[in-house]
């Protein structure tokens, strides 16, 4: 798909496998962009992920989202209010951020089953600082910021209310409804970007730690070790593990969009760990970035190749029927 691109010389960060932005030139400086769409997630919440997904990785290059574009499309027969409730929710995130939305399109389609958006976020940072996934450097510490799964567990626990309460617990339950901000990771990005020795950064979307993870050392010509007791994963995780039979490769590779999975320099270690905590967040160092191009995951001391190709059970997840 990608080999029909025509090459420009304007563009620094051309579609590529592993980099969730692109970067052109504009003048002095780099303008950073990324799309992302947005369906099958919670209704109250579709316009507020609908700006944060692409947002945040306009961040993770170390950019401040600054501008935006929003495609809303649905069904023939979707009603007008649903577009207007979605407006409003990504006009408030939009808000939120300072970001400007500059143009869109609206519009109902036979062919469509369901409301689907689509998001394109801007944002300019100088040259000097742009970070991209092919940063890393042999020797950098594997660093994750929030837990495995957090985006899954949490939209699980809005959509199968009676399920998670089940698996999870009445209280925790109705704690992880709230945490649906933590799909975010603008703030955290932005000023990790600003830290001399984050060689790399990526959000650990679709197919979690398995794809991040894969992406980074592929963008970057490295390999990895990374250590599975090392990785928070939490207890609602092992729950979903053990209700929907998953295996250990599918854990790896649950939707955790909000979680940035970032290749450190050793020496900056404590410094990203004081950042992270001033926001409340948890530094794990789970492995590090090789020169050997091997992937390797070690678990209860034996190593073996770490997963080639994400599984996501987010879909089996989610279509569980409704209790």
């Amino acid at each position: 798909m990608l080999n029909c691109i025509k090459k420009d010389e304007r563009v620094l960060v051309p579609p590529m496998i592993g980099y969730d932005a692109g970067v052109h030139r504009l003048g002095d400086n780099c303008v950073v962009v990324a799309t992302d769409p947005c369906m099958d997630v919670p209704e109250d919440w579709f316009g507020w992920l609908l700006i944060n997904y692409a947002a945040s990785d306009v961040a993770l290059s170390g950019a401040k989202p600054q501008f935006c574009t929003i495609t809303l499309l649905g069904p023939r027969q979707t009603k007008p209010s649903r577009f207007q409730k979605i407006m409003k929710q990504t006009c408030q995130a939009a808000k939120e951020l300072n970001i400007a939305i500059v143009r869109g399109h609206t519009g109902m389609y036979d062919s469509l089953r369901d409301t689907v958006g689509v998001c394109t976020v801007y944002g300019t940072v100088e040259p000097k600082r742009l970070i991209t996934a092919g940063g890393a450097k042999p020797g950098d510490l594997v660093l994750c910021t929030k837990p495995l799964g957090q985006e899954t567990i949490t939209n699980y626990s809005l959509t199968h209310r009676k399920g998670a309460q089940r698996l999870f617990g009445v209280k925790k339950q109705q704690e992880l409804c709230k945490q649906v901000p933590m799909q975010s990771c603008i703030k955290e990005a932005l000023e990790l970007a600003t830290i001399e020795g984050v060689d790399a950064m990526h959000d650990a979307t679709e197919g979690g730690f398995v794809s991040a993870l894969n992406e980074i050392a592929e963008a970057s010509n490295l390999g990895l070790s990374i250590t599975w007791e090392s990785i928070p994963i939490p207890p609602e995780a092992l729950a979903l593990k053990k209700h929907f039979w998953l295996t250990n490769e599918q854990v790896l590779s649950m939707s955790s969009t909000g979680t940035i999975m970032a290749a450190i320099k050793p020496q900056s270690k404590q410094k990203v760990a004081d950042v992270l905590n001033n926001l409340g967040l948890t530094a794990s160092w789970i492995g590090e970035f090789t020169k050997s191009k091997e992937r390797t995951l070690t678990k209860d001391k034996k190593a073996r190749a770490f997963p080639s190709q994400p599984d996501d059970p987010y879909a089996i997840i989610l279509a569980e029927p409704t209790s």
